[in-house]
Parts: structure tokens; C-alpha cells; sequence
């Protein structure tokens, strides 16, 4: 099971639709005030001395990412069979045996809500939680971490642990068609780990680098899909299986369920393009390089060339008074934003606004009470600015919390949220001051 941080599954897993989150950011250029924001002259601008991305250091609480170390069980020869086949597709051998366990749905479950409490830091989730509900991503009353324990539980069917180098898969030696995609999925984890070291994704977790993260778990999962497809054409087996009817993706809340999704649906399709175009080769580059934003995985042609732009929210704590006190940073890439606009717009209105997307990030506070957050995000042109200030300006009027959306200021995007209308005329003077 790999930790990994953020809305996002923190293990490599199979699981039917999988989490992330975005993180790190530095000071971006002044933008002049904008027109489009009503003049708040009773309050007085006043700014902290960090920059967003030493705030997101500062907040940051690392998952405990130690693996139990395993016993060492013999290889079933039907297990050893789709490691054959894992390295024919894949142009690979192992370097050293994979010790693999399979384990009933129960105790699937139960070891994950034992990882959950590990990797997945309360104090952390719950002010993202309090930054998402006031921006309007998630329900006020439903928190990401109860989202993503609701979600998992009877969706994951197996996990490699890059740690320890165990894999663990519901099911037996009589593989049927899912359990053998799903063997097949894991063992090209274990494949591309000894080769390529998928323990780098750890020093993102400890770092809390969400959207790099997510970036490289793209990479990582869309490689097992696609080799695991790979090896259902070429090694066809006749039980077609099912997936045993767990979690409750109901009461889970879409945004998160689309992030969820992300690395096993469009990491599938960024390693499929990658084929295509130069082999595995291709696969192998990107593994040993990986992706560092997910606007990459969702383009493949915007890979390895375009990067991130820097971007910051000065801290504008001692603007909301003196109680006030960061509560949560997060780089809001692409795939957030996306997922973001699906709430509310059809996905093409969504897909098409978040595209063009050149940098962001959003910086929460907090009083203890209310919470205030300010985003802000910069577009590879004007036109694509512009039309991401008006898909988000749509979604905003179809919302009941308070907000405010800048019209575009050449390539730049301004937007602030508050847990209250009290708290809108301070989150509306610093918009203007950015």
C-alpha cells in the first residue's frame, strides 16, 4: 500500500475510482486593482509577512508512512503465472521476488481503516474541510475524511506497498477476470517500483505537494491500468468475475468522488497517449521524469514542456482582524478546478474553462468561527482568463455562500469566499489589493 497525501487514496491501489488534492506555491506579480469589485473604503488592507507557500510548509502535517514489515510467503504458481505475463507486456523482469498475500474483502477493510488513521492527519483534513465548505466544493456537514473512509470501504480489491514490497489482493488462486486485472494491476506497481523507485512519491507526501502528487500518481496508476489492460488482451481469461458491492459512493460528495477517479480514468488515457506516440519507452520516460502538474496528465501533449506558473496569496490574516490565523494553502490545479466547476456547469462548459489553466492556488484563515479564502489563479492567455472568470462567476450564481469573482485582469483570475456576509467586505478589499 504506497501512502500518498491529499483527497486521494494514499495507497497505489485498485480500487473502482480513486482521490487528490494541490499544494505549493510562491509570490506571483502585482496585479492592478480591478473595477469589478465594490470599494470597501471602512476596510484598511493590512498583510502578514508570509507567502503562501511558506504558510503551506508551516501547516503541513506529514503522514505516518511506516510500513509493518511482512512475512515472506511462497509465490502461488497461478500468482507467478501473471507476473510472466505482467513482464511480457511490460518489456521488464522482476529484479527480486514480490511477497503477495491474498486476503478476504473483511480484512481488506479492516487493514485500510487501520492505515486510515495513520496516513491521514485529522487536524489537516479537518481545515481543509472548513476551506473546501466555504468555498462551496464540498457540503458544510460533510467532512473529507469521513468522505473518503465512506468511499473506500469496499471499493479497494488490492494494494502494493512500495515499502515494504508487499502486494495484498482480495481473492484466491482461482483467478477470475477482475482478480486477474487486478493482480496484473498490482504486480505492474511492483514492476515499475523496482525499476523506477515509486518511493519518490513519499517525499511528496511528507511535503504535503498535492498537486505534484497527484501529478505523478497519474503517471503511476495510468501505467497499471494500461498494462494490466494489456494483459487481459493478450492472457484472456474466462470467469468474468465481479467486484463485491461495498462503500456507499452515494453520500459521497462528486467532487471528491471525481478526484477519486482521476489517476486510474485520466492516467489511463495520459499512458495510453504516451504508448501511442513513442512505446514504452515513452511510459519509462515519464516514470523516471513524472508529470508535475495534472493539467499534464490531462493533455499529454502539454508534457514535459509546460510548467506550473508561480503564484501567491500574501497573507492577509491582520486584513480580517487580529484573531485571524492561516488556516489551510492549497495549489489548485487543473483537474480541482475542473472538478470544482463540475458542481455546478455541464462538463463541457466545466472541461473547457479549466483548460488553459497556467498556475494556482488558494490561502484560507480562520478566526476559530469564520473562514475566509482567496483564490488565485493565472491562464496561459487572456481568453482563456476570461472565460474561467465567467464559468466561475456562472457557478458562484448558482451557489447560496457568499463570494466574489474579479473579472479577469489580462491573464489573471481573482475570486474570495466567506463563511459569512460579514466577513465579505475584508475578503473583497484584499481581492482589490491584489
Amino acid at each position: 500500500m504506497k501512502p500518498v497525501r491529499g483527497a486521494q487514496a494514499r495507497w497505489i491501489a485498485t480500487i473502482c475510482v480513486a482521490p487528490i488534492i494541490a499544494v505549493a506555491c510562491t509570490r506571483g506579480p502585482e496585479v492592478p486593482r480591478s473595477p469589478a469589485a465594490p470599494a470597501n473604503p471602512g476596510v484598511k488592507v493590512k498583510l502578514g509577512p508570509t507567502t503562501a507557500f511558506q504558510a503551506m510548509r508551516r501547516l503541513c502535517i506529514p503522514a505516518d508512512i511506516t510500513a509493518d514489515p511482512v512475512t515472506k510467503v511462497p509465490t502461488p504458481p497461478a500468482v507467478a503465472e501473471v507476473e510472466h505475463q505482467v513482464e511480457s507486456v511490460r518489456g521488464l523482469t522482476y529484479e527480486r521476488p514480490v511477497n503477495i498475500e491474498p486476503i478476504t474483502p473483511a480484512e481488506m477493510d479492516r487493514r485500510l481503516r487501520r492505515y486510515f488513521d495513520s496516513y491521514y492527519p485529522r487536524r489537516f483534513y479537518a481545515r481543509r474541510s472548513d476551506a473546501w465548505a466555504t468555498i462551496g466544493a464540498i457540503p458544510p456537514d460533510v467532512g473529507i475524511l469521513e468522505a473518503l473512509n465512506t468511499y473506500q470501504q469496499g471499493q479497494v480489491l488490492g494494494y502494493y506497498n512500495s515499502q515494504n514490497e508487499e502486494l495484498v489482493y482480495t481473492g484466491d488462486v482461482n483467478l477470475d477476470r477482475v482478480e486477474h486485472f487486478v493482480l496484473a494491476h498490482e504486480l505492474t506497481h511492483a514492476i515499475d517500483d523496482q525499476h523506477f523507485n515509486l518511493d519518490r512519491l513519499d517525499d511528496m507526501v511528507m511535503r504535503c505537494d498535492d498537486e505534484v502528487f497527484q501529478a505523478a500518481l497519474g503517471v503511476v496508476e495510468g501505467s497499471a491500468n494500461h498494462f494490466a489492460t494489456q494483459v487481459l488482451f493478450r492472457f484472456p481469461v474466462s470467469a468474468p468475475g465481479s467486484v463485491s458491492g461495498g462503500g456507499s459512493a452515494g453520500k459521497v460528495p462528486p467532487l471528491i468522488t471525481e478526484l477519486q477517479a482521476y489517476p486510474y480514468t485520466a492516467g489511463q488515457r495520459f499512458v495510453d497517449a504516451l504508448s501511442d506516440q513513442g512505446g514504452t519507452t515513452a511510459v519509462n520516460d515519464a516514470l523516471r521524469t513524472f508529470p508535475t502538474t495534472t493539467e499534464q496528465i490531462l493533455h499529454p501533449s502539454k508534457f514535459p514542456g509546460e510548467v506550473a506558473k508561480p503564484v501567491n496569496v500574501p497573507d492577509f490574516a491582520p486584513t480580517f482582524g487580529p484573531k485571524w490565523h492561516d488556516l489551510d494553502v492549497m495549489v489548485v490545479g487543473e483537474l480541482w478546478l475542473k472538478a470544482l466547476l463540475d458542481l455546478r456547469l455541464d462538463e463541457a462548459a466545466a472541461t473547457s474553462a479549466a483548460a488553459g489553466w497556467g498556475g494556482g492556488v488558494y490561502r484560507a484563515w480562520s478566526d476559530g468561527g469564520d473562514v475566509a479564502v482567496i483564490v488565485s489563479t493565472v491562464w496561459d492567455t487572456t481568453n482563456d482568463a476570461k472565460e474561467f472568470s465567467d464559468a466561475l462567476s456562472q457557478w458562484l450564481s448558482r451557489g447560496s455562500g457568499p463570494g466574489l469573482v474579479l473579472k479577469a485582469d489580462g491573464n489573471r483570475v481573482q475570486a474570495g469566499f466567506a463563511s459569512s456576509k460579514d466577513v465579505m467586505g475584508a475578503v473583497s478589499a484584499a481581492l482589490r489589493s491584489l
